[in-house]
């Protein structure tokens, strides 16, 4: 990257822009200059939002088997390029399931023996063979990485369907079978999980044992949300909840966790419904252990009126909406607006979803979804190989230059230019992140304090200029 030279002492200007056909490539910045006229963006460094705690991903069991098919430099170079500081997408935040997800390699709980209320069955050795050196790789590179989880289901013996899956297969999963019989569906708005304290008490420290466990490898979890996509009967496991419900839980999860220095946050929240935790906080005892809330999906409906109603809450953004598989240039803008959305409406941390997937990125359960990294087998002459996708580009723009504790800065138009995400960092400098979608390049000029910069934008790309302090 190529930085603009400021001999009379003004910022220094670096500028890296990605466009479909290639990513990442360095530009030379115009200098800064006196305003002429009426200024296309205009930054908002006096009127600071919310502070950005970090960016990840999360760690799953595909994600790792499709990184294992690499030799062992490139896996490295892969998990160099994700993890370690200053080098690529500095992802220092992330998310890991508590218990299998959808995109594990099947189905497993930590503890499958029916009406063990005492764990003596508890175990995390399923973990030892994917997630615990997926997240150990990550951490050669971040030893402070911080992670989070949330389960997908509880064992099943906690369940009242008696099963991991809260839907039938559909046709957009067609070919594949979870077992699940037509009396055991599962329905939004009701709690599948047994209402009963012994069972509330029994999964409390069902979280508080993985907890200890991971701790005892060297790998410290500090939040825990209470179940992923709480609203959401799906073909894979899930489980679904009231808020009364998971207000009934939180009153035994809040101590358990906080015995063990870990905190809770509500979510994920996957409806465009900011009642369903207002509800849940109306209980006063469950209430005092909520410290943030956690999005995602059509959660992203809730997010406004959540920052408006609650500034008191963190809010994250828990998963990046996941595509289809293809990976391809229309999804990457896509998913800019979704960042955008977020950040503009009071998200302190971002997380992609899959880190890595095969060819295809087809789950278990039949869906087939994006991926910051896609990995190709090889045969017998050749190894397998690895491809980075649009939307890693499309996150590093933000998180290779953002760092802890910056603060999301507003900016104004009104020539119209509303497509841009602005950051200033605790060492001062600015971060700002602009789209130009239109089929044309674009020359805006950018005000910053009382100067003026003016880079001509390349047609649908993206750019990032980093302005020193």
């Amino acid at each position: 990257m190529t930085a603009t030279p400021a001999s009379d002492g003004s910022p220094s200007i670096t500028w890296v822009v990605t466009t479909e056909a290639e990513p990442w490539v360095s530009k030379q910045a115009p200098a800064l200059g006196a305003p002429t006229g009426m200024p296309d963006i205009i930054l908002r460094t006096d009127a600071p939002q919310q502070p950005i705690e970090g960016f990840g991903a999360s760690f799953n069991e595909l994600g790792w088997t499709s990184l294992a098919a690499l030799s062992q430099a490139d896996r490295d170079e892969v998990m160099r390029e994700l993890f370690a500081p200053g080098v690529g997408a500095n992802l220092g935040l992330c998310r890991m399931p508590l218990g299998a997800n959808d995109f594990s390699r099947d189905w497993y709980s930590y503890d499958e023996v029916d009406g063990d209320f005492a764990l003596e069955h508890f175990s995390i050795e399923h973990d030892h063979e994917t997630l615990v050196p997926f997240i150990r790789a990550a951490r050669q590179h971040q030893p402070e990485l911080r992670l989070w989880a949330s389960p997908w289901s509880p064992p099943t013996w906690m369940k009242t369907n008696g099963h991991y899956a809260a839907a039938m297969p559909h046709l957009a999963f067609s070919t594949v079978e979870n077992g699940l019989k037509p009396e055991q569906v599962g329905h939004e708005g009701t709690d599948m999980f047994v209402q009963d304290d012994a069972y509330l008490a029994a999964y409390a420290e069902y979280f508080g044992r993985f907890i200890d466990a991971y701790r005892e490898l060297g790998i410290p979890i500090g939040m825990v949300m209470p179940q992923n996509e709480f609203n959401s009967a799906q073909v894979f496991p899930s489980c679904t909840w009231t808020p009364e419900g998971l207000a009934r839980f939180l009153r035994h999860l809040g101590p358990a966790m906080a015995e063990r220095d870990v905190e809770v946050f509500l979510g994920t929240l996957e409806r465009a419904d900011d009642t369903m935790v207002t509800a849940v906080l109306g209980d006063e005892i469950a209430a005092p252990f909520v410290r943030g809330v956690g999005a995602q999906w059509h959660g992203k409906g809730a997010v406004p009126f959540l920052h408006h109603d609650h500034p008191e809450l963190r809010l994250y953004q828990t998963e990046q909406e996941c595509g289809d598989g293809r990976n391809d240039w229309r999804f990457a803008r896509y998913a800019w607006t979704l960042m955008k959305h977020f950040f503009d409406n009071g998200a302190r941390a971002y997380m992609y979803w899959n880190i890595s997937l095969a060819a295809g990125g087809v789950s278990r359960w039949g869906w087939a979804q994006n991926s910051l990294v896609t990995v190709r087998a090889g045969d017998d002459a050749e190894a397998a190989t690895f491809t980075w996708n649009h939307e890693y580009y499309l996150l590093k723009h933000v998180s290779h230059f953002v760092q802890a504790g910056a603060h999301v800065v507003k900016a104004l138009s009104y020539t119209g230019w509303e497509n841009e995400l602005v950051f200033v960092n605790p060492d001062g400098s600015t971060v700002i992140v602009i789209h130009n979608d239109s089929a044309v390049e674009q020359t805006l000029n950018i005000l910053v304090g009382d100067a003026v910069f003016a880079p001509t934008l390349p047609a649908d790309s993206f750019s990032t200029f980093i302005l020193s302090a």
